[in-house]
């Protein structure tokens, strides 16, 4: 940037630039990297940066939270609220303002213990221990209940006084345990346990946890995740009174009821002895009036019947018994009959299947069906034979047509070596072989007398080439 023109020395005036960078460089060469700063919020404007300033009685500071560190700060701090911010400081030069950047925001005293509380809601809700539907309906007449809280606490006193007015029969058992400092959620946690896990054994059917009001320091026992854990995994009901009415801790919320006082949630625990006698009363004169009701319905009833002839005459009451006895006797008559009938049919068809399956009947069954299976049988033998002989015939003419001795009747005739076998070629016989030639009406013998003559060509015949035996003559 260049400088304004202007006088030079040490008496020279500065730029306004000129001073925006000393003021600069001084605040990074005199303030370390990060510091924390305490003081009070207000006037939050959460836009995409979160803007607010850091007060207390005597001077304010300009913050500023990006948004990135915002998102992880898990809670967005009200105006009023007293917090330690963790940053660094920032000069712009060109708004001339001098900034707290802030990196965190942690709350300080009640703002820490809210912030604890409401995270601590945001995770038990998450495990639906504040579900409606989770939630038990305190027993209407307990036998015990029993009462964890301090022994020499105020509200011990007022529950007791309490029970005891409303319903002397209901008994109580009180659990001391410490009610605020260190220790005393493990205390409270662990004595609701003990009862819950010894309910079936102490007669106890309900509990009641309670103490009187304080600040929200003293009521901190409550909002352990501890005894809320003990009151959800409780097997009996569990009512809850802590602190006054606007007071609201974590027992009370995971509680199956709470109280807005530790005397309202013992008169939500006792049945008020002056309602149920007069419930019993009322009942007893309900009860009374239906009694009247139904003897003034029965005596109208009874003198209705009394009136009726039957009961005026005892005898035509007997004689209607005997007609209906006859009449019964009458119809057991004609069912006996009707069943012996019945009986007498059944016995006939069985004696008709029996007499059908003895054994006489039995063989003469078979006996028909075997001589009918035998004329049957010899029927189809003859047809069979018969078939079988015509076949026979057929093959016996047709085997005599082409046998041996039908070519020999047509002209033929065979020749018959020394060995007996027919010759089938003149390279068989040599001179001097007697040969005996067959004709159909009887054979003769022959003697070779010279070579033979072999016919080679088939198709000529010389002149001195014998006949075949086969051909005709």
């Amino acid at each position: 940037m260049e400088q304004a023109r202007g006088p030079k020395g040490p008496d020279a005036p500065l730029t306004v630039s000129q001073l925006a960078l000393r003021i600069d460089g001084a605040l990074k060469a005199g303030m370390p990297g990060s510091v924390r700063v305490v003081g009070e919020v207000f006037g939050l404007r959460e836009r995409t940066h979160w803007y607010f300033s850091l007060k207390d009685e005597s001077a304010v500071v300009e913050c500023v939270m990006f948004a990135g560190a915002a998102r992880v700060l898990g809670f967005t701090p009200r105006d009023g609220t007293q917090v330690v911010v963790t940053g660094r400081i920032d000069f712009y030069a060109k708004g001339g303002r001098v900034s707290l950047i802030a990196e965190k925001i942690e709350p300080v005293g009640a703002g820490a213990l809210e912030l604890r509380l409401r995270r601590l809601i945001e995770e038990i809700r998450a495990l639906g221990w504040l579900d409606p539907a989770r939630k038990r309906k305190p027993p209407t007449f307990p036998r015990r209940v029993a009462v964890i809280t301090s022994r020499t606490g105020a509200a011990l006193q007022d529950v007791l006084a309490t029970m005891k007015k409303r319903c002397p029969a209901v008994g109580v058992l009180v659990v001391d345990v410490r009610v605020q400092g260190v220790g005393a959620a493990d205390e409270i946690a662990e004595a609701i346990r003990r009862v819950g896990r010894r309910h079936d054994r102490l007669g106890v059917d309900a509990i009641l946890v309670t103490r009187g009001g304080g600040s929200m320091e003293d009521l901190w026992a409550f909002n352990e995740r501890a005894v809320a854990e003990a009151i959800v995994t409780c097997p009996i009901p569990v009512v809850a009174a802590i602190g006054h009415e606007t007071d609201t801790t974590v027992a009370e919320l995971v509680a199956d009821e709470r109280g807005a006082t530790p005397t309202q949630a013992a008169m939500r625990l006792t049945p008020d002895t002056a309602a149920l006698l007069q419930q019993l009363d009322a009942l007893g004169r309900r009860v009374a009036g239906q009694v009247r009701r139904h003897l003034s319905a029965d005596r109208r009833r009874l003198e209705s019947l009394a009136g009726r002839p039957v009961l005026a005459d005892p005898r035509e009451l007997v004689e209607r018994g005997a007609e209906d006895l006859r009449n019964a006797a009458t119809g057991l008559r004609a069912g006996l009959r009707e069943c012996v009938a019945r009986q007498r049919r059944r016995v006939d068809q069985l004696a008709l299947r029996l007499e059908r399956q003895r054994p006489a009947a039995v063989h003469a069954r078979l006996g028909e069906r075997v001589r009918a299976a035998g004329e049957r049988l010899r029927r189809a033998g003859r047809v069979l034979v018969r078939e079988r002989g015509q076949r026979l015939g057929a093959l016996e003419r047709h085997l005599r047509g082409v046998g041996p001795i039908a070519v020999l009747e047509r002209g033929f005739s065979v020749t018959l070596g020394a060995d007996g076998k027919a010759l089938r070629s003149v390279a068989g016989v040599v001179p001097g072989d007697v040969l005996q030639t067959r004709l159909a009406d009887g054979s003769l013998k022959s003697i070779v007398r010279g070579d033979p003559v072999r016919r080679d060509r088939p198709r000529g015949r010389s002149q001195t080439e014998p006949p075949s035996l086969f051909e005709p003559r």
